[in-house]
């Protein structure tokens, strides 16, 4: 296999309006995504104290919080958002903000990931912080219906790593799967705790035919992502960026030219021809040094040649408040970075389409739906193209829109 190359941007895309682009959000964190006033008015009515009770200062900090190049560091801004999230009431409002927040990105179908146990400090049972959730989700989508738009979002109960609760937090999920919980997942500190501690869970949720996502490639490598696969029985991978690992470039000389072979090893290749679904959060790959070995801009970040090479890309946020991006941010980033067209953005929004844990009539209509809606987009372009705003594009007198 040679070493691939990326694609030539097409000279159309940067004139979309990324934001009415259907969009399917995988990874995403509750409580990575609440707003920053949001935070500020749930801690005066908690007692929690805050970096700054101003609303621009409060989202610069936990930005700068974020990127620092390590995942420990990151995650310490999740200290204030889950401080704020302990009762009922303040669980349902985020929530519901989190859903208008989606649509107004334009994700059309959205999993949204928390873990239940972190927010019991009020006295909230389990299944009670399950229901406040799935609660404040309904009313998102309400109001999004209500303004004539369309969006579905769904949950995914993470049990954290270290807190050896993951039997008791997949019994919850699975007792949940008929009111608007479809996946399990375990999160927090991955390096140290494999999914092979929590095989009790893992197992009981293979026998009850519940479908599970793991964290697992980011803060720890290969190792990680083969426990995930084996004993996590993961339909997904949480990031999975570090799947480059087991992937060799050999230099030989051909003609007095030195011309690379890329080698993909056992895990990789398994990984890549049964197309296990790869949660790529590229800002936050970043942010917390999940591929420094690789680099510290996105050009260097593994996607393209993951993408190139035939591995099962979607593209996510993992905190839209910690990581300050949304997914048409991303998409943009990307499509300035390694010169993507609509195409491959289609291309990941339809793997993500598929790699959800929707019912496959669901997918199959989602995924007909963003087809449809990818094609009037497409025709746009073709009359742009012969107009004379394309000609006034191509000179650089007309702006773009991202």
């Amino acid at each position: 296999m040679t070493t691939p190359t990326s694609e030539t941007a097409a000279p159309s895309i940067p004139v979309v309006d990324l934001k009415t682009l259907p969009k399917v959000s995988l990874h995403d964190h509750l409580d990575g995504g609440l707003r920053p006033q949001t935070i500020i008015e749930l801690a005066a009515q908690a007692g929690c104290e805050l970096p700054s009770t101003d609303a621009g200062e409060l989202r610069e900090w936990f930005r700068s919080s974020a990127d620092s190049g390590s995942l420990e560091s990151y995650l310490e801004g999740f200290e204030h958002t889950v401080a704020v999230m302990q009762t009922r009431a303040a669980l349902v409002r985020v929530a519901r903000e989190f859903v208008e927040d989606l649509a107004e990105d334009g994700v059309v179908y959205g999993e949204v990931r928390w873990a239940p146990e972190q927010h019991q400090r009020s006295g909230l049972t389990l299944d009670e912080a399950v229901e406040a959730v799935q609660e404040g989700l309904e009313e998102g989508m309400d109001v999004v219906d209500e303004a004539g738009g369309y969006i579905e979002v769904a949950q995914i109960l993470s049990a954290m790593r270290h807190a050896d609760r993951a039997a008791e937090i997949a019994q919850l999920a699975v007792r949940h799967r008929d009111n608007g919980v479809v996946g399990f997942d375990i999160a927090g500190a991955e390096d140290g705790y494999l999914p092979s501690r929590f095989t009790e869970a893992f197992t009981f949720l293979a026998e009850n035919n519940f479908p599970a996502t793991v964290h697992a490639g980011e803060a720890a490598g290969l190792l990680s992502i083969q426990d995930a696969l084996v004993h996590g029985r993961a339909q997904r991978l949480g990031h999975g960026v570090r799947i480059v690992e087991d992937i060799h470039l050999d230099v030989e000389e051909v003609d007095g030219k030195d011309v690379g072979t890329l080698t993909l090893g056992d895990l990789a290749q398994w990984v890549r021809d049964r197309q296990i679904p790869l949660e790529l959060c590229p800002s936050s790959n970043l942010q917390t040094g999940a591929i420094a070995q690789f680099g510290t801009t996105l050009a260097e970040h593994p996607i393209d040649l993951l993408h190139q090479l035939g591995f099962n890309v979607t593209v996510n946020t993992d905190n839209r408040l910690m990581s300050s991006v949304t997914l048409s941010g991303e998409f943009a980033q990307l499509i300035e970075t390694f010169g993507y067209g609509l195409d491959t953005m289609l291309e990941f929004t339809l793997n993500a389409v598929h790699a959800s844990f929707l019912p496959l009539e669901s997918r199959e209509e989602l995924a007909d739906f963003i087809i449809e809606h990818y094609e009037d987009v497409m025709e746009e372009m073709d009359d742009f193209e012969d107009s004379e705003e394309f000609e006034a594009f191509n000179e650089g007198t007309l702006d773009t829109v991202d």
